[in-house]
């Protein structure tokens, strides 16, 4: 686990990288490097390969500003978190700057 790696899991209160974690990178479309990690490894290349394209295709990846209701504050770099289906399967998805991840729940 990197020092990026380490602090997102200290900072979020995810569970660490697993040392097999499957990781797929590619670039956002104007062009910086981004990647999906699957840390439940449990999803086939292919299927990541077809998420991160969605993902990219869809803007998810870049800074992005987080206010909350009623606040006057703009809080930058906020992880996005939502669920994604694959398979059978339910995931989290948790979304930072240029980095997708897949926890289970």
């Amino acid at each position: 686990m990197g020092i990026a790696d380490a602090a997102i899991a200290d900072d979020e209160g995810l569970p660490p990288l697993r040392p097999d974690a499957i990781i797929v990178a590619g670039a956002t479309r104007r062009g910086k490097p981004c990647r999906l990690i699957d840390n439940t490894c449990s999803q086939p290349k292919e299927v990541l390969a077809d998420l991160l394209n969605d993902l990219i295709a869809q803007d998810h990846f870049g800074p992005g500003g987080f206010t909350a209701a009623g606040g006057n504050t703009i809080t930058l770099g906020v992880p996005q978190s939502a669920h994604v289906q694959l398979g059978e399967d339910i995931y989290r998805l948790i979304v930072f700057d240029y980095e997708a991840r897949i926890e289970s729940f």
